[in-house]
């Protein structure tokens, strides 16, 4: 598969097959990740996996909170204020993954079922956890660890695997 293809296919997915990812797969699509550039060779991240029932425990714990009201606690806040044109553009991608899956702008339990689902991580088979120092700039350290995440989504593509981006799940950890 040329690379041009890889960036311009890959997708977000959200809804993953229950088919185990083995360990040795995961190590080595993380260890060519960690040949992505990073600003100053800092490469300041940690990656925490996980699999099997401590996924599963999570996925369930994260969706539980969700359901029952509790608040979120992001340690990397969303932001609150987007200029015009960046706002326009995350709505119209909120929109069409709910046309994708056939929820209507008012159906309120559909899209409450949709963002439990999302907690429960779409049923992904893995989960990689990227972590830093908190004592470490934030803005150099999320530049690498974008670029980190791209590589590794990239690369799983290239093996017909499928990856999701989420922000969401950190609302639950640490007992918040």
């Amino acid at each position: 598969m040329e690379l041009q293809d890889v960036i311009q296919n890959r997708r977000s997915i959200r809804c993953f097959l229950s088919k185990p990812l083995s360990e040795e797969t995961i190590r080595d699509l993380i260890n060519k990740s960690l040949w992505a550039p990073s600003w100053g060779n800092t490469q300041p991240w940690e990656i925490i996996v996980s699999t099997g029932a401590s996924l599963e425990e999570f996925k369930r714990k994260n969706k539980e909170a969700l359901l029952s009201g509790k608040p979120s606690s992001p340690e990397i806040p969303v932001p609150q204020r987007w200029p015009d044109t960046l706002k326009k553009r995350y709505r119209n991608i909120g929109k069409r993954v709910f046309q994708s899956v056939s929820i209507t702008k008012d159906d309120h339990e559909k899209k409450r079922q949709h963002f439990a689902r999302m907690y429960a991580l779409f049923d992904a088979p893995a989960l990689l956890l990227i972590i830093i120092d908190k004592g470490l700039s934030l803005e150099y350290s999320m530049l690498d660890i974008g670029l980190f995440l791209q590589t590794f989504c990239l690369l799983a593509y290239d093996r017909d695997l499928g990856t999701c981006i989420l922000n969401t799940l950190r609302c639950f950890l640490h007992g918040k």
